[in-house]
């Protein structure tokens, strides 16, 4: 055999092999990972800009991550498709250098009637390029579901027509449209959260107690519970850090001994009364009242922001337990002996530092966030009125939409930037308001 024909041979085979190879899988990304100066982008339609979900995940990683300044951005617009996030793509997300972003699409991509192809395929086209995007930008991407359409909210709460493509069909729609995301994370080892099925198992759940229950009362966008659940689901499938803290106290009769996870534990008093110092890395997981429900459901408490106390070696009889000379509980040898949950106790100081976290988050998201991307929804207005110029070919007409436009603009770029100073402000207010502080907790005897 000569050299040329064994060259040749050689390179057949290894075509043929590598045409049979299979790519190596990817490996989908399990956590969200933030550090010190990182940023999320929350990119949506309605419900992100509805500033709900997002300011909970918000409230969520103030009290959790205090030591570290992570940045949000929440980049949802009313009406939008996977086209009009790629539109402002370069300005509303990449600008931001973001981390992460999470991606709620697709409720308004299906155009809220049964399967069509061709409706899909623009989705599909759409979101694909959308997801090429944010990888070439440097960030991770972490699609999520199309959240639930409740067409029996439809009916009984906005008096539809039962007989409706969308309400007889748009909510297994959306099911495709997520099944379909969620094999392009998988395939591009991405991020992932399932919006969709906790949703509606959540509803099906309710309705075997109340058959009108809805989370969603215009049939679209989630209500505070709602948005609570859309919370929960990000931060169960992005796998959190759900723990805040344990403290475990024992005595043998003549010294207590006190062991914690999530702090640091000092002036541990005698064995008559138990008392110590704890000084603790972060807050519960707290949020505002409008949200509780949703809190419940989920038992999002104890799931997410586990803060609990454990004390053996006790004698028969009733304690009562006070952080900081405030009462928080009297509790049985029994129940301290099992363990307390302290997350969701509301005369604790710190579910009260948490709450003045939350409200002022609260109040930055309704006074500059949602002005913010009210002005975004201003823009994609803008944006459109400019397409139907060009489209309707009439010069003098698109030259007075192009110079209006750009006196616009002018204003808008000022306004958008006076927004974002101000909730640079809060945050620096906010990243005041986190910071876990030493508190005494103490154990006193009150009745056999």
């Amino acid at each position: 055999m000569n050299v040329l024909f064994r060259n040749l041979l050689t390179l057949c085979l290894a075509l043929l092999c590598s045409s049979y190879a299979i790519a190596e899988p990817a490996t989908p990304v399990s956590k969200i990972e933030l550090e010190d100066g990182d940023t999320l982008v929350f990119l949506g339609d309605s419900i992100t800009h509805q500033c709900l979900y997002t300011q909970y995940l918000e409230d969520f990683f103030y009290t959790r991550y205090p030591s570290k300044r992570i940045e949000f951005h929440n980049a949802g617009v009313g009406g939008d498709r996977a086209n009009d996030a790629l539109i402002r793509f370069d300005q509303d997300v990449a600008a931001f250098k973001p981390k992460y972003v999470t991606i709620l699409l697709g409720m308004n991509d299906g155009s809220y009637t049964r399967f069509e192809q061709n409706i899909f395929d623009t989705y599909e086209k759409n979101m694909t390029t959308l997801l090429d995007q944010i990888s070439a930008s440097g960030a991770t991407a972490i699609p999520m579901t199309p959240t639930m359409y409740d067409s029996r909210a439809s009916v009984l709460h906005r008096k539809g027509d039962p007989d409706a493509l969308k309400n007889r069909y748009y909510n297994g729609v959306l099911a495709f449209y997520g099944a379909w995301l969620q094999e392009q994370a998988n395939n591009r080892g991405l991020g992932f959260v399932d919006m969709y099925g906790p949703l509606n198992l959540l509803t099906m759940q309710e309705r075997k107690k109340d058959a009108s229950f809805t989370l969603i009362q215009d049939a679209v966008h989630p209500g505070a519970a709602g948005q609570v659940v859309m919370a929960f689901a990000v931060l169960n499938d992005m796998h959190v850090n759900r723990v805040v803290s344990t403290l475990t106290a024992n005595t043998n009769g003549k010294n207590w001994t006190v062991r914690s996870t999530g702090g640091k534990v000092d002036g541990i008093g005698d064995a008559d009364q138990l008392s110590f110092v704890f000084q603790a890395e972060c807050l519960p997981w707290v949020l505002p009242e409008e949200a509780n429900l949703g809190y419940v459901l989920t038992k999002a408490g104890h799931k997410m922001s586990n803060e609990r106390i454990r004390v053996t070696g006790l004698s028969p009889g009733k304690y009562q337990l006070k952080i900081d000379d405030a009462l928080v509980g009297t509790y049985t040898h029994s129940q301290l002996g099992a363990k307390v949950e302290l997350q969701s106790n509301a005369k604790t100081p710190q579910y009260q530092q948490a709450l003045a976290v939350a409200m002022l988050n609260k109040e930055k998201n309704e006074k500059a966030v949602r002005p913010m991307r009210g002005m975004w929804s201003q823009m994609k207005g803008q944006r459109r009125g400019l397409d139907q110029a060009v489209k309707a070919g009439k010069p003098e007409e698109l030259a007075a939409k192009k110079a209006a436009f750009k006196k616009w603009n002018v204003e808008f770029t000022g306004k958008v930037a006076e927004l974002n100073k101000q909730i640079g402000e809060y945050d620096d207010r906010i990243y005041e308001l986190n910071q876990p502080k030493p508190r005494r907790y103490s154990l006193i005897k009150v009745e056999q």
